[in-house]
């Protein structure tokens, strides 16, 4: 263990006998010193209950919380070093900024002007300077943001929690304050457990992402592992927007969907199989050729065009970032399948 956060078959069940349902099943993960991981998955799957774990905010009903390399199962909130960033900020409106920032070290008796000293370089560090007089009313969104992240920072904690903290703000300031939070961690090495339903977000910031579904681990991994190797049904339509098809596998590995043929990049056993396919991993060639497809809807978004084709398959979504040949409704096309955005998962 390397002293970051581990959970060892945690389980949390809401209600006072064993027949109260589960709402977390006996997961086990780890996240390392330094790094960020996000817990990601639908609305119910137990993300929150989990993070809430960390905290100290739920006691699991069994298991084991190891945080620094001490047990902290039993500790509350008050005896772990941990910050929590919630969704809503939290900001008190009659304090300015340098005081809602310095709030919880005046709670921990730090004398006045060595917190005040500390808020100041908090607030440096997410781009605040000149802006401790400003009531939380007088700032936008994105700057309400950077206090509450600034007073999550000066506490110093070992373990910084956020829990969908971008919900709120538009699709540029989410995009921003996540590469600030990215960059922010990997300058100061803070060790990060982020709560978010939203994909494109965990993999902007991970060095890790957990899928959880119906309260157990579907799958842990890199980015990169959750994208382009999934392994199961959920995680191959869970991760980005892949349509999942019926196939077959043979004898030797090849998977036959409709009149196309895939190699896996992992090894599949022969029979019933899904293809999981991105929209950007189709390729739109002339009538004839791979995949007989019509094109019944088109969508121009600027960097590029959305595309739905009616096939033997059924209907298909396909990304294309071409923007010299454009497609009119009905013209019929040949699609064909890149290396890239294909995976093979077992039926779940």
């Amino acid at each position: 263990m390397n002293n970051g956060v581990e959970f060892i078959n945690i389980s949390k069940r809401y209600g006072p006998d064993a027949s109260s349902p589960l709402a977390v099943k006996g997961i086990s993960f780890e996240i390392k010193k330094g790094s960020l991981t996000t817990i990601l998955g639908p609305s119910g799957c137990g993300k929150t209950t989990t993070l809430r774990m960390i905290a100290g905010l739920e006691s699991p009903t069994s298991g084991q919380i190891i945080m620094g390399g001490k047990d902290v199962t039993t500790l509350g909130p008050a005896d772990r070093n941990v910050s929590m960033m919630f969704q809503s900020y939290a900001l008190f409106p009659h304090m300015n900024v340098v005081e809602n920032v310095m709030y919880g070290l005046k709670m921990s008796g730090i004398a006045k002007d060595a917190a005040r000293s500390r808020a100041a370089d908090a607030l440096k560090n997410v781009g605040l300077v000149g802006f401790d007089t400003r009531l939380p009313s007088e700032l936008s969104g994105g700057q309400q943001q950077r206090v509450a992240l600034a007073r999550a920072l000066v506490l110093e904690p070992e373990v910084l929690l956020f829990d969908e903290p971008l919900s709120n703000l538009d699709a540029r300031l989410r995009r921003e304050m996540r590469e600030e939070i990215r960059t922010l961690q990997q300058r100061l090495s803070l060790t990060v457990a982020y709560v978010t339903h939203d994909q494109s977000e965990a993999l902007a910031v991970s060095d890790q992402i957990i899928v959880m579904d119906q309260g157990v681990i579907a799958q842990a991994g890199t980015p990169q592992d959750l994208y382009e190797y999934p392994q199961s049904e959920f995680v191959a339509g869970f991760m980005g927007e892949a349509m999942l098809f019926p196939a077959q596998a043979d004898a030797n590995g090849t998977v036959s969907l409709g009149p196309l043929r895939i190699t896996p990049r992992q090894r599949v056993g022969q029979g019933a199989v899904k293809a999981a396919v991105r929209p950007e991993a189709w390729h739109i060639g002339p009538p004839g050729s791979g995949l007989a497809a019509r094109l019944s809807k088109a969508a121009y978004l600027g960097s590029n065009y959305e595309y739905n084709f009616d096939t033997e398959l059924g209907s298909i979504f396909v990304v294309s970032p071409d923007l010299t040949r454009v497609l009119q409704v009905g013209a019929d096309v040949g699609l064909s399948l890149a290396d890239h955005g294909v995976s093979v998962v077992k039926i779940d």
